[in-house]
């Protein structure tokens, strides 16, 4: 008798499939950096996708050093400010707050976001910090949705980015002169490198069965339903497993994607903005940066790269972009 072939449908690798508690990732793990101290992250707003002919760097590919034509996505990455400094202590627990540092330059902006006390003293807090305690230093920055306008918000999202590089003492020295200043992406990256890309994806709501999980319609004949799933467990023990498709929530997931090659960094928007501009968002204003491939989420989603952490196997090329194309996608 022929044995039956029957693998699972759909990955349980990212359940729960429950909705991200926020538009912000949530980054959790983060690399060691051998350069000089440095944010080792940056956010920025995706833009949309175009295509453009690039040399082949890869070298096992079989078009290596060929123009090829690769597909891109384009996120605005307007300037973020640095607005504290938190920092941690190793403990048999894990990392423990030992304290924060805020500047008193502070946008009214953030105001719309957290209440700010007008009577801040920055060089009073500074004195709580015992810098021969410290072993972590992450720096709490904000976005300048006002900046961009393809952005219908104007409240500024708040994240925690490690600072990496150097000493323990040099990362806390550079805080310091990051504190209440602009940083642009290129103290973060060059073109060249491999970054990791974090968003949250689409949302798509309550869905069923097939959709969410892609298990095989049932047969005509049968007297229920088609579009449902075939039983949901054995009768012991006396509950659904979590391994049963079902239907609820898809999309709106947290994901990232690993090793995205930074082809280009510009300033000058109009360089890659399609005529009539980009769908659903327009035009760019401020500095960008184009990715080989695609990254989560829809068009205006935040998007944060962070420095990679599998990209032991690459090396840092420079990208021969020879063409970019700006031509309408929506018949402009």
């Amino acid at each position: 008798m022929v044995e039956t072939h029957h693998p699972r449908r759909g990955s349980m690798g990212y359940s729960p499939r429950k909705r991200a508690k926020s538009i912000v990732p949530n980054i959790r793990s983060w690399p060691e950096w051998d350069g000089e101290p440095k944010l080792q992250a940056f956010p920025g707003y995706k833009a949309g996708m175009s295509h453009a002919f690039v040399v082949d760097y890869r070298a096992t590919s079989t078009t290596s050093g060929q123009e090829v034509r690769v597909p891109i996505t384009i996120v605005e990455v307007a300037p973020i400010k640095v607005v504290g400094l938190r920092f941690y202590e190793e403990t048999h627990e894990g990392l423990k707050t030992m304290g924060e540092v805020w500047t008193s330059k502070v946008d009214e902006t953030l105001r719309k976001r957290l209440p700010v006390p007008d009577n801040y003293n920055t060089e009073s807090m500074w004195d709580g910090i015992d810098r021969e305690l410290v072993d972590e230093v992450r720096a709490i920055i904000h976005t300048q949705p006002d900046l961009v306008s393809g952005i219908p918000k104007k409240v500024p999202e708040i994240m925690e980015v490690r600072i990496g590089g150097g000493t323990i003492q040099e990362r806390i020295d550079a805080g310091e002169k990051m504190l209440g200043e602009d940083i642009e992406y290129e103290d973060f990256c060059e073109a060249g490198r491999m970054v990791d890309v974090s968003a949250i994806t689409k949302g798509k709501g309550f869905q069923g069965h097939v959709k969410r999980w892609g298990v095989k319609l049932l047969q005509h004949k049968n007297s229920k339903s088609v579009r449902n799933v075939g039983n949901t467990g054995p009768f012991r023990p006396g509950y659904t497993r979590p391994t049963v498709p079902q239907a609820g929530q898809q999309g709106y997931h947290q994901r990232t994607e690993l090793n995205k090659r930074v082809l280009k960094i510009g300033e000058d928007g109009e360089e890659v903005t399609p005529d009539g501009g980009f769908i659903n968002y327009g035009d760019i204003n401020n500095s960008y940066v184009v990715l080989h491939g695609s990254i989560p989420g829809p068009t205006k989603r935040l998007t944060v790269m962070r420095d990679a952490v599998r990209d032991e196997k690459y090396d840092v090329h420079d990208p021969n972009l020879t063409y970019i194309s700006t031509e309408s996608n929506q018949g402009v």
